[in-house]
């Protein structure tokens, strides 16, 4: 059996900057293609948080950018790669009524300015928040949905405090307590306080790493991967184009070659249920 093949960025240094743990979901999936990354310490706070203290300024994609940048800035490494991570919550755009999760991997290499982006949205997410006062039969119901104590939570308080990284009935107790004045229980959606979301992390950082690993067919630079998903898969009984993927658009960052991947699940179909002109 031959050798693995060498990946190009081998030996050059590789920054994940992240303040909360993030490096244990990104670094095996990049050591499996043969980078050893290195964890950055980072104060990505200040790009915004989850409850509001610090507002995120832009889209998601420029926050991991910021925090990239920001790491090879402290690195001062010349040639060094940064990689950055960002998430957001909410309401799926296609099923409001569900809560949905989206994360964002952007690698940044210093030496070409190249950047390269992964990202992945989900149902598996635990984000949830229940307003305060409230009966013991919602409150044990909003500790379900939100995995509680397996997954931690945060209360925010009338005057603007929060108690964060709450990961017990006791510290939940003690935090909902009258005197304290709380207004609010939410999930804490940090990534080293959320092992679902450090899970979808993880799965998006496979994802990275695939893309990473798969050179251009035009170019031949690493990173060619997944782009969007492109809709139109043709109803079973009529034909009509459904909003539904039919295929996935693969591209490269460095020359922009475009090329169109199957559905990974070979389906190549929309059932009726599920088409516009069968049912309206």
């Amino acid at each position: 059996m031959g050798a693995a093949p060498v990946h190009p960025w081998t030996g050059r240094r590789v920054l994940v900057a992240t303040m909360h743990g993030k490096g244990a979901a990104i670094l095996p999936a990049l050591a499996g293609i043969g980078l050893a990354a290195e964890v950055l310490e980072l104060d990505t706070d200040r790009f915004g948080t989850f409850t509001g203290e610090v507002e995120r300024t832009g889209s998601m994609l420029e926050a991991a950018r910021a925090k990239a940048r920001a790491a090879l800035d402290i690195a001062a490494a010349r040639g060094a790669i940064a990689i950055a991570s960002e998430g957001a919550f909410g309401p799926d755009p296609v099923l409001g009524f569900l809560p949905c999760a989206r994360e964002l991997l952007l690698v940044i290499d210093a030496a070409s300015g190249r950047e390269i982006v992964q990202a992945r949205r989900s149902l598996e997410t635990n984000f949830a928040s229940l307003d305060w006062p409230a009966d013991e039969a919602r409150l044990e119901a909003f500790l379900s949905r939100a995995r509680f104590p397996g997954h931690a939570l945060i209360v925010a308080h009338a005057d603007g405090r929060f108690t964060k990284g709450i990961a017990g009935r006791a510290g939940l107790s003690e935090a909902l307590d009258p005197g304290h004045r709380p207004v609010r229980v939410e999930t804490d959606m940090r990534a080293h306080m959320n092992p679902t979301r450090m899970g979808e992390i993880a799965a998006l950082a496979r994802t990275l790493a695939g893309a990473l690993a798969t050179p251009c067919p035009a170019c031949g630079e690493p990173g060619f991967g997944f782009e969007r998903a492109l809709a139109g898969l043709a109803c079973i009984d009529c034909g009509t184009p459904t909003g539904l993927a039919r295929a996935e658009l693969l591209r490269c960052s460095a020359c922009g070659h475009e090329a169109e991947r199957a559905r990974r699940d070979a389906r190549t179909h929309a059932e009726p249920g599920e088409c516009p002109a069968c049912n309206p």
